[in-house]
């Protein structure tokens, strides 16, 4: 419980801060019009899994993601993805071509400062949602190990900063840092579709953090947008609490999620009105 405490204190303390950066600034934001923002865009990225020590994944991810962004001073911005892949599994044995998806919805809330005519910084602190799915049922590895369905799901605050600067006729370039504090993860790991007889374990997660980045290059017309966006998304979680793993009910030992880390760099490409 100690941990909980430590992090809803260490949200509200980011959360203060913004606000209170928000009533100094007020002044210099009054000029920012109202605008409300639609974009919606794909996405193809490269995606590195890998536990410690025990195994590691590695494959090619396509998606799509949309966002809408309302700002008058304040910035609200509700953003979601989905994106397929297949990746390959490598222990003692391997695996190819494994069926991939993430979903990830986001809700950030922040404040633009005004630096100048042409300059600003938005802070910014939200809720985020992500999960995967990693489906190894009914493959067998190069050693004879049979696979089984993973879902994993990650509950977190984005909290960052983003910096853009407009320049001449509708161009516009931008930066995004953001660390994801970590509030809580579950995986679940379907034994029984690889062995018959085992249960099915979920781990809670309760350790770990997200940093991601990106640049922005935008294009402004009269009626659109377009932008590009290269991207690095990097989770490190700590090992899970332990469950026991049952075989037909009885008790046969203990399993856990070890601690994992994956990197996702790629690149999005976007359309707004």
């Amino acid at each position: 419980m100690r941990a909980y405490h430590k992090k809803a204190w260490t949200c509200a303390m980011v959360i203060t801060v913004i606000l209170s950066f928000s009533t100094f600034s007020f002044a210099q934001t009054e000029s920012i019009k109202s605008r409300h923002t639609w974009e919606i865009g794909p996405e193809i990225s490269t995606i590195e899994y890998k536990e410690p020590d025990v195994m590691s994944q590695k494959g090619l991810m396509y998606g799509i993601g949309a966002a809408y962004t309302y700002r008058n001073g304040v910035m609200i911005k509700v953003a979601g993805r989905y994106s397929y892949g297949q990746v390959d599994y490598k222990n003692s044995g391997t695996i190819n071509n494994i069926d991939d998806s993430i979903f990830e919805i986001r809700a950030l809330g922040g404040y633009d400062f005004k630096i100048s005519s042409s300059f600003t910084m938005t802070p910014f602190i939200g809720l985020g949602y992500r999960y995967l799915k990693d489906d190894m049922a009914g493959r067998i590895s190069s050693t004879g190990a049979k696979g089984y369905l993973r879902e994993s799901n990650y509950y977190y605050s984005p909290i960052g900063i983003e910096a853009v600067n407009v320049f001449d006729k509708g161009w516009s370039a931008g930066v995004i840092l953001e660390y994801d504090y970590f509030w809580k993860g579950t995986q679940k790991s379907y034994l029984s579709g690889a062995i018959a007889g085992y249960n099915d374990v979920e781990n809670s997660q309760n350790s770990g953090y997200g940093v991601r980045g990106s640049i922005i290059i935008k294009k402004q017309t009269d009626r659109v947008f377009y932008a590009i966006e290269p991207f690095i998304r990097y989770w490190n979680i700590d090992k899970s609490e332990i469950k026991n793993l049952t075989y037909y009910g009885t008790v046969i030992g203990t399993a856990w999620e070890p601690k994992n880390e994956s990197t996702e760099i790629g690149v999005k490409f976007m359309i707004g009105f």
